[in-house]
């Protein structure tokens, strides 16, 4: 738990002494919510999914992973959603550029072997090791996985969809793992949408076999340094 912080509720005026929790990232290191303590906390009226989750940065190997936003439950039957401020992590990131590194050395496409070849030599090249099939089998495509990374990788013709990008998202949450979409066809809009409230980053993979991101997620990983 962090340390505490004081929250005000705006319907009763009482004060609440808040510890944000500490979320498990998936290298193990703890990932708290930076709660703002200047800013007001506000009524929760409605629900609304992408209101729900708030992508945050692991200060220790800089994972974005969506999680819960803060939420504390007054006596007087008022749910409050506490302020985050900005994420120090990705602040620092832009200011201090990481180092460069080796540029990535695709496979050309032909097959779609040669697709998930092309995945996994991206992901060898983010940093992570041991590559494998998935040991869940996805609803289209191929699964691959390493540690703290589920990837899934689809070479036919068809964009994906927005089912394909929530069931990856889904099925990586039970693993406590972050994920990654690689499609040779591209995304429906509905799946960009999608991919963007949940934190997932998409690749478009051209046949030179170099991942193109699709997104600000696809973006931020693969500027992040890793060993």
């Amino acid at each position: 738990m962090s340390e505490g912080v004081p929250v005000r509720c705006p319907a009763c005026r009482r004060e609440h002494l808040y510890a944000a929790p500490s979320y498990p990232c998936a290298c193990g290191a703890p990932v708290v919510p930076p709660v703002d303590r200047y800013a007001q906390a506000v009524p929760v009226t409605h629900r609304a999914w992408d209101e729900e989750w708030l992508t945050l940065r692991c200060g220790a190997c800089g994972r974005g992973t969506p999680w819960p936003r803060p939420e504390l439950g007054c006596p007087c039957g008022t749910v409050l959603r506490v302020p985050v401020a900005a994420d120090p992590v990705k602040t620092a990131q832009a200011l201090t550029p990481p180092p460069a590194r080796p540029a990535f050395q695709p496979v050309t496409i032909r097959t779609a072997r040669d697709a998930v070849t092309a995945a996994a030599l991206y992901l060898r090249w983010l940093g992570y090791r041991d590559i494998r099939r998935a040991d869940q089998r996805p609803p289209s495509g191929i699964g691959l996985a390493a540690r703290g990374i589920l990837a899934q990788v689809d070479p036919t013709v068809r964009p994906a969809s927005l089912r394909d990008v929530e069931c990856l998202w889904l099925t990586a949450k039970t693993e406590s793992a972050e994920c990654v979409y690689f499609s040779l066809a591209g995304y429906a809009d509905e799946a960009r949408v999608g991919a963007e409230t949940l934190g997932v980053p998409l690749f478009v993979l051209d046949l030179t076999g170099t991942p193109q991101p699709v997104n600000d997620h696809a973006d931020a990983l693969s500027a992040l340094p890793r060993t």
